[in-house]
C-alpha cells in the first residue's frame, strides 16, 4: 500500500486527471492524498472524490498563475509540510517546475501535462518571451531533480525531452478519464469542440473560419478570455461558454462530430470524452493526436480551414460513415482508461526507491 501525494488545481484538467487517477489507485488499494493549489473546490468537485482519497485543500499559490519564481517556492515549501504531515511515499507534482527549488523528503514524480517551453515551440517558434522565460527554466530544474518524469503521450515525452535537453525521454502513460454518463440520443448535425479557447495553441481561430465555410454549425465550449488577460473574439462559431461535465455530456449525448485543430496538444482529454461518447473525430494531423487516434478519426492539416469545412460536411452527410467513425473512435477510446492509468502509475510508483527509505526511517 502506498501513500501518494498529488497535486491538483480546481480551475484545469489537471482537476479531472487528479481525481481520476486516485480514484484507479483507491482501486488498486493506495492512499492517495490530493493537495490542492490555487481557489478552493467547488461543492460539485468535492462530492466528486470518491471515498478513500484524502483531499486537502489550501491557498496555496496556483503554479501557472505565479507571477514570479517566488510563488513556486511558496507553494513548493507548502506541498512538502503537507506531505510530511500525512507521511507520504511518493510526492507526484502535476507541474514540474514545483521540484526546482525545493528537495522533498520522499521520491518525487514529475508528471507534465503541458508547459510554456514546449507550448512556445510547437505555437510560436524562435526565442520565448523574457517575460514567460523564466517559467521554462524552472520547469527544466524540476525534471531535472525529479526522480521520474510523466508524460500523457509520446509525442509530448519527445517534445520534452527535445525542449530541455533529457538524457531520457519521460516514461509514457496515456491519460484515462472515466466516462460521462451519458443517454445519447440520435446524432444531431452538429459539430463541436471544447477546450480553452483563448489560448493559441488550440487554434480556435482556424475553427472560426470554418465555421464560415461550411453549414455545419460548429459549437464551442469553454472561456474565451485567459486569466492573463489574453482572449480570443469569435465571429462565426457559436460560443457556448464554460460548461461543467453534466453541460458537456449533455451536448455530447447528441453525439455532435468533434472537431480540434490544435497545434499544441499534449494529450487532449475533450477529445477522449467525445470519443467514449460515439462521436466521430476530426482532428489536427499533429504527432499527438496521430499517436492516440490514427485509424479512429479524420486527420486535417491544423491550418486548412477549408479542410476543416470539408471534412465536418462529408461526416455529417454521410451516416453510415459517421458511424463507422463514431464507433472507431469509442473502441480506440477504451484503451486510455482510468483503470490502465492507475496501473500504469503504480507500477512506475513501485520502482521509486520507498522500501529502501522506510527502512532507513526504522
Amino acid at each position: 500500500m502506498t501513500r501518494v501525494l498529488l497535486t491538483a488545481d480546481t480551475v484545469g484538467g489537471i482537476w479531472q486527471y487528479a481525481t481520476d487517477l486516485a480514484s484507479g489507485l483507491v482501486e488498486l488499494g493506495d492512499e492517495p492524498v490530493i493537495v490542492t493549489l490555487g481557489p478552493r473546490p467547488t461543492a460539485a468537485q468535492r462530492a466528486s472524490v470518491v471515498p478513500g482519497v484524502e483531499l486537502i485543500e489550501t491557498d496555496l499559490p496556483l503554479d501557472w498563475l505565479a507571477v514570479g519564481p517566488s510563488e513556486l517556492t511558496e507553494a513548493a515549501e507548502g506541498i512538502a509540510r503537507h506531505a510530511d504531515r500525512v507521511c507520504a511515499d511518493i510526492v507526484q507534482l502535476n507541474a514540474p517546475a514545483l521540484a526546482a527549488s525545493m528537495r522533498f523528503d520522499q521520491p518525487v514524480v514529475a508528471v507534465a501535462h503541458s508547459c510554456v517551453g514546449t507550448w512556445w515551440q510547437a505555437v510560436r517558434g524562435g526565442r520565448i518571451d523574457s517575460d514567460l522565460g523564466w517559467r521554462a527554466e524552472l520547469t527544466g530544474e524540476g525534471l531535472a531533480t525529479a526522480d521520474a518524469i510523466v508524460a500523457p503521450s509520446g509525442a509530448f515525452a519527445a517534445m520534452l525531452q527535445h525542449c530541455y535537453g533529457l538524457e531520457q525521454a519521460p516514461k509514457v502513460v496515456h491519460n484515462g478519464r472515466r466516462p460521462l454518463q451519458i443517454a445519447t440520443g440520435e446524432p444531431q448535425n452538429v459539430a463541436f469542440t471544447a477546450g480553452r479557447l483563448w489560448d493559441e495553441g488550440k487554434n480556435v481561430a482556424v475553427l472560426d473560419h470554418a465555421a464560415r465555410l461550411t453549414k455545419v454549425p460548429i459549437r464551442a465550449a469553454g472561456p474565451v478570455f485567459g486569466p492573463n488577460g489574453t482572449g480570443i473574439s469569435l465571429s462565426n462559431l457559436q460560443a457556448l461558454g464554460s460548461l461543467d461535465a453534466h453541460g458537456v455530456g449533455a451536448v455530447l449525448a447528441g453525439r455532435p462530430v468533434f472537431v480540434s485543430a490544435a497545434v499544441y496538444e499534449p494529450f487532449g482529454l475533450a477529445v477522449l470524452e467525445a470519443a467514449q461518447a460515439g462521436c466521430a473525430l476530426v482532428l489536427s494531423d499533429i504527432p499527438t493526436f496521430r499517436e492516440l487516434w490514427e485509424g479512429a478519426a479524420r486527420f486535417v492539416y491544423p491550418h486548412d480551414a477549408a479542410g476543416f469545412a470539408l471534412a465536418l460536411e462529408e461526416i455529417v452527410g454521410d451516416p453510415s460513415l459517421r458511424a463507422q467513425l463514431g464507433a472507431a473512435a469509442q473502441a480506440r477510446a477504451a484503451a486510455y482508461s482510468v483503470k490502465r492509468m492507475a496501473a500504469g502509475m503504480a507500477a512506475l510508483y513501485a520502482s521509486l526507491p520507498v522500501a529502501a527509505r522506510a527502512l532507513e526511517a526504522a
